[in-house]
């Protein structure tokens, strides 16, 4: 998924709140971002609400051409 197909929006959080999410993120080697996605995916797994996974970004170098 491009940065570009992700949607954007402000989120005003207590301070403490990102603190936490922080440190949590930096114990799963993640952005504060993608920890807040984890997080809101969960939680909405626990509701029984399902969204389809993200679509991993492409690695690595592209295949070699033959010709």
């Amino acid at each position: 998924m491009s940065p570009s197909s992700k949607k954007a929006f402000a989120l005003r959080v207590d301070p403490a709140l990102y603190a936490a999410i922080e440190r949590a993120a930096a114990d799963d080697l993640r952005s504060a971002n993608a920890q807040i996605e984890v997080l809101l995916r969960e939680a909405l797994a626990r509701r029984g609400i399902r969204v389809k996974p993200p679509v991993a970004a492409k690695r690595g170098r592209p295949p070699k051409e033959e010709g």
